[in-house]
């Protein structure tokens, strides 16, 4: 999985669980785009303290994750809803003349499974 991705989907899943400023923190430097020199300046810390609290939040998402699998079994559920639409969509086309009520309906279901992510 893509680094970014991954952090993006740590941070979602574990954010709520860190103190408001590794919150912070975090985003100014994930989702803003902020230099640690930037955070540091904001901040009044050091760019080194940036670094560190940086490396420590990691730390503690993975950690979460390792204990938890949250963002394991969403991801697992992800596959297997792609893979039901996936295969409801080509019964579908397979079966154009007729209409297959409930195979549509599966794959409507895992549609809005998918997107709900």
């Amino acid at each position: 999985m893509d680094e970014i991705l991954a952090h993006t989907l740590l941070y979602d899943f574990y954010g709520e669980l860190l103190t408001e400023h590794q919150r912070k923190i975090y985003e100014d430097v994930v989702f803003n785009d902020l230099s640690y020199s930037e955070v540091a300046k904001q901040e009044q810390i050091s760019r080194q303290g940036v670094f560190d609290l940086m490396r420590r939040i990691n730390k503690i998402l993975t950690g979460y994750e390792e204990k938890l699998h949250l963002v394991e079994q969403f991801e697992k559920q992800r596959k297997i809803a792609a893979r039901i639409r996936d295969l409801a969509g080509h019964y579908l086309d397979q079966q154009s003349g007729s209409d297959p009520e409930d195979i549509r309906r599966i794959h409507e279901l895992a549609q809005e499974m998918l997107k709900l992510q």
